[in-house]
């Protein structure tokens, strides 16, 4: 088992892509953080059947974290990673460093509106500015056909697509269903952080959200439901909910029956916040 080639500069990133080009291959991209799980992995699978040539970046992003935050203790396992991205058959590895993507005198920041209000960012005021500017960096680096998304962050794939429209990034953006374990817990970097007997709470995360998305459909108040779901999350062992709420699809604008939905949550175990979502079907 071979592993990607790595580059760790923009300029060494587009020589290889502008080689690929060359050749007539279409380049898909993966931005991610590190510590790899099959999550990831599946992105990449779907990146490959999309194009000829896949790019996995790995970089822990200051800029959304804020000074609270795991930073600091955010898992990192580059070599793991490479070897993961290695059976997969990725093709390169970007591996900037802090200074290579912010240098010295870096003073730009997006901010995207639209689906961005609200759910995280009422709890996370920077996140989203770091994570548009962040994958505009990128996407502009790389400058692929298309680029692939986990849907277990909804709300920041959502954010993307509102991105690239705006900009006219000439990105395809795909949304890859989440990937979770034989318990239904959506994978996560942070799930690291969990100990079995916080495991075994997190798995309760999406079965509340499945049953609350079925009261939905069968009729329930989306007050009384998404109320309720609060109240099943601290029964089951959560120490706190930030939210659980329903939004369209599309644009994570209010609810209406006659839509397709998503249930979203954010909910905390010890120092872990953990998030998942659902689909709520057009009823």
């Amino acid at each position: 088992m071979s592993q990607p080639a790595v580059v760790d500069s923009v300029a060494a990133l587009r020589a290889q892509i502008r080689d690929w080009r060359r050749d007539g291959l279409r380049v898909a991209m993966v931005p991610t953080m590190g510590a790899l799980h099959d999550g990831h992995i599946s992105l990449v699978r779907i990146a490959l059947e999309r194009a000829e040539r896949c790019v996995v970046s790995i970089f822990v992003n200051p800029t959304q974290f804020a000074p609270s935050e795991d930073l600091d203790k955010y898992p990192r396992q580059l070599a793991r990673d490479l070897d993961q991205l290695g059976a997969a058959n990725a093709d390169l590895a970007f591996t900037p460093t802090v200074g290579e993507m912010y240098p010295a005198g870096f003073a730009t920041k997006i901010s995207v509106g639209g689906p961005s209000a609200g759910l995280e960012s009422d709890f996370r005021p920077t996140f989203f500015d770091g994570v548009a500017t962040v994958v505009a960096k990128l996407l502009l680096q790389a400058t692929p056909d298309c680029a692939v998304f986990g849907e277990k962050d909804y709300q920041q794939l959502c954010v993307v697509r509102q991105l690239c429209r705006d900009l006219d990034l000439p990105v395809e953006i795909i949304g890859a269903p989440t990937i979770r374990d034989a318990h239904g817990l959506a994978m996560s970097s942070r799930n690291a952080y969990l100990d079995e007997a916080e495991l075994k709470i997190a798995r309760q995360l999406n079965v509340i959200l499945r049953n609350t998305a079925a009261a939905l459909v069968a009729g329930a108040g989306q007050s009384d439901a998404t109320e309720e779901a609060s109240r099943a999350l601290i029964a089951a062992g959560f120490q706190k909910v930030d939210y659980v709420e329903v939004r369209q699809s599309l644009t994570l604008a209010p609810w209406r029956r006659n839509r397709e939905g998503r249930l979203l949550a954010a909910a905390w175990l010890g120092k872990t916040r953990l998030i998942d979502n659902v689909e709520i079907p057009a009823v």
